[in-house]
C-alpha cells in the first residue's frame, strides 16, 4: 500500500546536526535521525512512501527566505518532496512571501506558534491567515503542548471561528500532550488532523476514539521525522487495526486530496 507522510522536516546539510540536538532538547528525547534529505529518503522507502510533505519552521523573520529557499530547492531536486513555506507573524511583508510561495510550486506553510513564540490565535496573524484563507494554501499548525499556551487546542478552534473557510490542518491529532483538550475544542470540526509524534504516548483506544469522533476523511498520516523512523511509526498506526479501505484513506488517499492531486 503507498504511503505519503504529510509531517516531515529536513535541515542543509551543514546544520542539520544541531538544528536535530536543538529539537531535542525542547522535546526532552532523542531524534531517529539528523534530518537529512538521504536519511529521510531511506526511512520512507523501507514502507513505500511515495512522496514527503517537506517543510522547516522560521524561528526568526530574518530566516524566512533563507528557509523558503531551502525548501523550494529540495522540491526542484526530488520528485517525491512536496515543499510547504514558512512565514513568521514578524516578517515585514508576508503577503509577498506567501505569493512567492504560492509561484514557486509550494503547496502550503507550515506554523509553529510554540517554536515562535506566537499565540495560534493572535490578532497580528490575521493577515497571514485571510490570506491563505482567500488563496486556499493550506496550513499546517503544530498544535497542543502541556507546557505552553501558544498552540493550545482552543486557540486552533479560534482561528477556525474567525476565518471558517481556512484549510487548517492541527498536527499531532490536534494536541501534542493535550489529546483531551484537542478532543473538545477541535475532534469533528472542518479541519484535518494529522497522526505525526502522538502514537509514543497516545493509547490506541484514545486514538480510535478521536477518529471514530473526527472520520477518517480527514486525517493524514505524518512521521514527524527525523523524530521518528518510518517503520516504526507504520507499525504503531497498523496496530490500531482499521479497516483496509480507512487505512488507505489515512496513509494516502486524504492527502491526495487535499493536495489537488488526484
Amino acid at each position: 500500500m503507498p504511503v505519503i507522510d504529510f509531517h516531515a522536516h529536513i535541515y542543509p546539510e551543514k546544520i542539520a546536526a544541531k538544528a536535530s540536538e536543538t529539537i531535542s532538547e525542547f522535546y526532552g528525547g532523542t531524534m531517529a535521525y539528523s534530518g537529512l534529505t538521504r536519511e529521510l529518503l531511506k526511512s520512507g522507502e523501507a514502507i513505500g512512501v511515495t512522496h514527503y510533505v517537506i517543510h522547516s519552521t522560521a524561528t526568526k523573520s530574518s530566516q524566512v527566505v533563507s528557509i523558503n529557499n531551502f525548501i523550494m530547492g529540495e522540491v526542484e531536486k526530488e520528485s517525491r518532496f512536496i515543499g510547504f513555506g514558512t512565514i513568521h507573524p514578524d516578517f515585514a511583508d508576508p503577503e509577498a512571501e506567501i505569493e512567492r510561495i504560492l509561484r514557486s510550486g509550494l503547496k502550503g506553510i507550515k506554523l509553529h506558534p510554540d517554536f515562535q513564540t506566537f499565540e495560534a490565535d493572535s490578532p497580528k496573524m490575521d493577515r497571514i491567515y485571510r490570506q491563505l484563507a482567500f488563496l486556499q494554501l493550506p496550513v499546517l499548525i503544530h498544535a497542543g503542548d502541556s507546557r505552553f499556551d501558544f498552540s493550545h487546542p482552543r486557540r486552533i478552534g479560534r482561528i477556525l471561528d474567525k476565518f471558517p473557510s481556512i484549510r487548517l490542518i492541527a498536527a499531532h491529532f490536534g494536541g501534542y500532550s493535550q489529546w483531551d483538550e484537542a478532543f473538545e475544542f477541535l475532534a469533528g470540526r472542518d479541519l484535518w488532523l494529522d497522526t505525526s509524534s502522538s502514537f509514543w504516548k497516545m493509547t490506541n483506544d484514545s486514538v480510535l476514539k478521536m477518529i471514530e469522533k473526527h472520520g477518517t476523511g480527514r486525517i493524514l498520516f505524518g512521521s514527524d521525522f527525523p523524530m521518528w523512523d518510518h517503520k516504526a511509526e507504520l507499525q504503531r498506526f497498523l496496530a490500531l487495526g482499521l479497516s483496509e479501505e480507512n487505512n488507505k484513506a489515512i496513509l494516502y488517499e486524504n492527502a491526495l486530496t487535499l493536495l489537488g492531486l488526484r
